[in-house]
């Protein structure tokens, strides 16, 4: 049998690996956001409430918890607002996930070295996972950014404002024509830094604490394993991220002139600042609950989803 031929009797998986794991990383990243969605939105919503910014007159805005937020949304809205955005939202986790994947099992095993069934350096799992994470936030940025725009449609529409937008792609060709190439990356400084914290604690935390329990514990490569994992990767993710993810909502939110700057925070650092002045020092942590609440099913669903999937694929655990 000749090399070609038998390059192509091998399984699709061996023969692309990376083309694969990108193509099964972001299937099972799309059924975790849609299962979890609710849950971002409302999270959206509650960072969004009482942005001092916006409040220059002094008025006083409702807060309303987590719980109370997502019944408002279902009850004035609809409850199949509680999905406006989804569809950009799986666009970029097909982007985000499907790149950072990939880099990070790159990093991982060939540029930092990691052998098989030894300890791998921490320093080298938080080098890895943060790099990742930037690198595929960064391609992911414009979804994110017509993601959260949507988010926000249901409210305006109910304070009497227009519509900005009729569809996803409306969204992105508005975007594009009003702020150029660059528009569609605003906010993209905040957003890259939320993605290397998120995946230092998402990526990390569960690659460090699976190989961990396998080589100290009795647990086995299963489910269980897998579950125990994605509950911390989960948890550590919430923490690290939600401050960035803050900053990141108001600056993509923020209305702009018609060179594309925006007119309520000058750069991240000034929206952080503003934030923390107007609002103190916990509205960083605006809704850290749904973060959370979302993080660990969406770590979960997606963790157990991405191995079983590799497992029928015969490609080799993550």
């Amino acid at each position: 049998m000749s090399p070609a031929e038998e390059e192509s009797s091998l399984p699709l998986p061996e023969r692309w690996p990376r083309a694969s794991k990108f193509a099964l990383s972001a299937c099972a990243a799309a059924v975790a956001e849609l299962v979890t969605f609710p849950l971002d939105l409302t999270k959206t919503r509650l960072q969004i409430q009482g942005e001092a910014a916006v409040r220059r007159d002094g008025a006083a805005v409702p807060h309303r918890g987590m719980l109370r937020t997502a019944a408002g949304i279902a009850q004035e809205e609809g409850v199949w607002k509680l999905w406006q955005g989804a569809t950009p939202a799986v666009y970029r986790h097909i982007v985000y996930t499907g790149v950072r994947m990939v880099t990070y099992e790159h990093l991982r095993d060939s540029v930092l070295g990691r052998a098989e069934g030894e300890s791998f350096p921490l320093w080298k799992a938080v080098v890895g996972g943060m790099s990742a994470g930037a690198i595929g936030q960064f391609f992911a940025s414009p979804t994110d950014l017509v993601k959260v725009q949507m988010q926000m449609e249901g409210k305006r529409k109910l304070e009497g404002k227009p519509l900005r937008f009729r569809g996803v792609h409306h969204a992105f060709l508005k975007i594009l024509s009003e702020g150029g190439v660059r528009g569609l990356w605003a906010g993209w400084v905040p957003n890259v830094q939320r993605a290397a914290l998120v995946n230092m604690g998402d990526l990390t935390t569960y690659d460090s604490v699976k190989h961990f329990l396998l080589l100290n514990t009795t647990l086995v490569d299963n489910s269980v394993t897998h579950s125990v994992s994605s509950a911390c990767s989960g948890l550590v993710a919430a923490v690290l991220g939600t401050p960035a993810d803050v900053v990141k909502t108001r600056i993509m939110n923020q209305p702009r002139d018609k060179q594309g700057r925006g007119l309520l925070y000058k750069s991240s650092m000034d929206c952080l600042i503003q934030t923390v002045r107007g609002e103190g020092f916990m509205s960083l942590y605006k809704g850290f609950l749904p973060t959370w609440m979302r993080m660990a099913p969406w770590s979960l669903v997606f963790w157990l989803t991405y191995e079983q999937i590799r497992r029928m694929c015969g490609v080799t655990s993550f």
